[in-house]
């Protein structure tokens, strides 16, 4: 690779939002937010500290909320919906600290300064869509429970999703657990969670802002991210499902009734597979299906719809929610929670800004700005709203700004699913997934960072099995959780204190005058150019096996370079030199390798510093190819290293 791969000026990183009736799990930690923190300490060390934002926060409103309050008030709760919110957020903050995931700024998008923001950025952002003609009105139905007499919102009514092939455990009302969209009457089998009924359907308008208006230009965008080649196959192939026109798939004998209701719809194009029973009737436009569709219902036609674009709801009438500005009639409303949170990364970022020089001011420097970009870290359920709905609203403020829709577009960067013990675990599907704090009475957090890191969540979803909290056969064997953090405590250990070890026994502390070999430098700057692009394509675990490879091949030449100069003193010769030339080679792949596992195993790298003496220039990328001396000064000296000393840490029940 003879190309540096673009990098920013300034970046901001997010990761996805945990609920704010939820505590955290292990999940939200180690399949999300560990990948977003590795990869926000990179870009500080790539491109400057300042130059980077690392933020996220508690999703505060909508249903979700709403239903666990009401379930604790029944149960004794004394407390505010408000307080309850807030209790969960503290308890999401404090984890993720003990767990090593610092943000720069972790809010709550209901929840003081930052909260009162987002309420301002959440009425700029339908303020300024309505003025520009992307909202729209539309009656729908929405379901409502008899016995309680209550509108019901999306997580306040369950049932299974009606788009063909659709895997997700669970649907609410108009969307399911993978992010298909539908409407309220399409949901198969709804319960009411309030009453445990069946609800009826009712009436009602919603704000909408229209997707499908930008159907063109998120094709574009999809033959872009293809040349760039950095975004996940599977998010691509994911989001060109929804990119497909209209279309209802239908399973029947009777292909004579189907051929009669066909002729009364709008314009389409009819297959028909008699010997699956099956068929499917493509159409032009979202209106053209909905058509398509009563008119199988009066036929007695049963169907299922495909996945496509459809309008991103905006509005509902959650009452723990951000209230819509009152336009056109239509009043009492607020704002659904998903698009909502979309745009609590500005508010997010504009809250940080206000909390570190006293002002808001040049947040759009961080997300409008040619030289900036936004990375995006979230799990694969949510890819429709972060790289479709997201998208298309991003692309209607660059064309109200006069400028290119297809630039200062967020780069997503979803996960598979990091599964507990091979299955997937979630607060509302049947395996219940622990808590991630937990995990760090029996491994260390650079253990965990990487594990997870190297777990290629990138292309497939990857089981987590920890031995040490089994119990039975099944706690047996090599525990695979420290098969990556070996590669610290074991190698890197081993090399950074022969070392230093050597350094003192032969040299008195000081490094000898000279250059690392060729032969190393050229090693060093390949695994460093190889490093760089995979991180360019969030590739962790690349750089996981990069960086094995590199240190077992350091210290296979430590070992046979020593074993050489020992011989010669046994003979009677002089091996300074060669244990001069050793030391040099070793030193540059120790510095070179803490340089680049900072972002993965920052206590350990930051103690290697700590012993070089040097400062925090040893992470910028500015001077990552050069040799040790750059970086030293004037009778430079290093830290004496005390015997039996590690830099990388063994969890304390893992020592024998």
């Amino acid at each position: 690779m003879s190309t540096v791969p673009y990098f920013p000026k300034r970046a901001v990183i997010t990761g996805g939002m945990p609920y704010g009736e939820k505590t955290l799990h292990f999940g939200h930690v180690y399949g999300c937010h560990i990948h977003a923190d590795i990869y926000a300490r990179f870009l500080r060390d790539r491109i400057g500290k300042d130059n980077v934002i690392f933020v996220s926060g508690t999703d505060c409103y909508g249903a979700g909320p709403e239903v666990k309050y009401e379930a604790l008030v029944k149960d004794g709760y004394t407390g505010s919906i408000r307080d309850f919110v807030e209790s969960n957020h503290l308890s999401q903050k404090a984890e993720f600290e003990t767990c090593g995931i610092y943000h720069n700024l972790y809010a709550a998008s209901g929840l003081g300064e930052a909260g009162e923001i987002h309420d301002e950025v959440s009425n700029w952002v339908f303020e300024t869509l309505h003025k520009g003609g992307y909202l729209r009105i539309e009656e729908v139905q929405q379901f409502y429970d008899d016995e309680t007499g209550a509108v019901l919102n999306d997580r306040q009514v369950e049932g299974r999703c009606p788009i063909v092939g659709c895997k997700s455990e669970k649907a609410y009302a108009s969307e399911c657990g993978l992010g298909h969209q539908f409407n309220p009457q399409d949901l198969i089998a709804p319960i009411a969670v309030t009453s445990g009924k069946t609800p009826t359907l009712r009436a009602v308008k919603n704000w909408y802002f229209d997707l499908e208006r930008f159907a063109y230009e998120l094709k574009e965008r999809q033959t872009q991210l293809r040349d760039e080649g950095i975004s996940r196959k599977f998010m691509l192939a994911y989001i060109d499902d929804f990119l497909k026109d209209p279309a209802i798939l239908v399973k029947t004998e009777d292909f004579d009734n189907l051929r009669k209701a066909c002729t009364e719809m709008p314009e389409h194009v009819l297959d028909i597979n008699e010997q699956n029973k099956s068929a499917t009737i493509t159409l032009k436009t979202l209106k053209d299906r909905e058509e398509a569709c009563a008119v199988l219902r009066a036929h007695g036609i049963r169907f299922r719809t495909g996945t496509t674009l459809v309008p991103f709801r905006l509005s509902g009438n959650v009452k723990w929610g951000i209230p819509v500005p009152e336009k056109d009639g239509i009043h009492g409303q607020t704002f659904w929670v998903w698009p909502e949170s979309l745009w609590a990364p500005i508010s997010f970022t504009q809250a940080y800004l206000k909390q570190t020089s006293g002002s808001t001011n040049g947040w759009e420097d961080w997300w409008f700005s040619p030289d900036a970009r936004q990375y995006q870290f979230v799990g694969e359920d949510n890819i429709y709203f972060y790289a479709i709905a997201e998208m298309g609203m991003w692309m209607a403020f660059n064309e109200i700004a006069d400028r290119d829709k297809m630039t200062n577009l967020p780069v997503i960067v979803p996960n598979r699913h990091a599964l507990y013990l091979g299955k997937k675990a979630s607060t509302s599907g049947a395996v219940k997934p622990p808590g991630a704090a937990q995990f760090l009475d029996h491994y260390t957090q650079e253990q965990l960072r990487m594990h997870f890191a190297h777990m290629a969540l990138q292309s497939n979803s990857g089981s987590f099995n920890p031995k040490a909290v089994l119990e039975g056969k099944a706690a047996e064997g090599f525990d695979a959780t420290l098969a990556e953090g070996n590669i610290l405590t074991n190698v890197f250990n081993r090399l950074t204190r022969s070392c230093f070890y050597s350094l003192q026994k032969y040299f008195g502390g000081t490094l000898p005058q000279g250059e690392p070999s060729a032969e190393t430098t050229a090693t060093a700057n390949t695994t460093i150019t190889e490093h760089e692009w995979a991180m360019y394509r969030f590739e962790f675990s690349k750089v996981i096996d990069l960086m094995d490879v590199y240190l077992r091949e350091a210290n296979k030449a430590w070992v046979a370079q020593t074993k050489a100069a020992d011989a010669i003193d046994k003979e009677g010769g002089d091996a300074t030199a060669m244990r001069a030339q050793t030391l040099l080679d070793a030193f540059h792949a120790v510095r070179v390798a803490a340089t680049l596992l900072h972002p993965f195993a920052p206590e350990g790298t930051q103690r290697v510093a700590e012993y070089l003496c040097f400062g925090d220039e040893i992470w910028s990328w500015e001077h990552i190819r050069k040799p040790m001396r750059f970086f030293m000064k004037d009778n430079h000296e290093f830290k004496f290293l005390e015997p039996r000393v590690d830099f990388f840490f063994k969890h304390p029940s893992q020592l024998g």
